[in-house]
């Protein structure tokens, strides 16, 4: 049993990766939306149809995002202590603030590439 490794052929083409990462668009034809709510994977593309309900990126964007802005968190908190020494709360107020909504944008975002990346690659259960 053979399995064909040859990238899936559409007659739109394949969407541009940026077109698919940072928008969040189908990866077959780069227009219809890939998610349904902040994070929910729509079923099907609503431009071409195609069957977006098998996709799953486990959890490689959340380690993305605990790697990227974790670092990023670690630096900025550092710079503000030593050179600010601000109270603590001034910390339990500003990072969460930053933070929550900086998680969720590159959620979206590695998400939506490792979808891509996925069905470029003809990624599947068991293949």
């Amino acid at each position: 049993m053979s399995h064909d490794t040859t990238p899936p052929v559409t007659t739109g083409g394949v969407a541009p990766f940026w077109k698919a990462a940072i928008l969040c668009r189908c990866p077959r034809c780069g227009e219809g939306r890939l998610f349904r709510g902040l994070l929910d994977v729509a079923p099907a593309c609503t431009a071409c149809g195609l069957d977006l309900s098998g996709q799953d990126s486990g959890d490689g964007p959340a380690v993305l995002g605990i790697f990227v802005l974790g670092a990023i968190a670690m630096v900025g908190a550092f710079l503000v202590e030593f050179r600010l020494a601000p109270p603590l709360w001034v910390h339990a107020v500003i990072w969460p603030v930053l933070l929550i909504p900086a998680a969720i944008v590159m959620m979206r975002g590695a998400k939506a590439a490792l979808i891509w990346l996925q069905w470029r690659h003809r990624r599947g259960e068991g293949v």
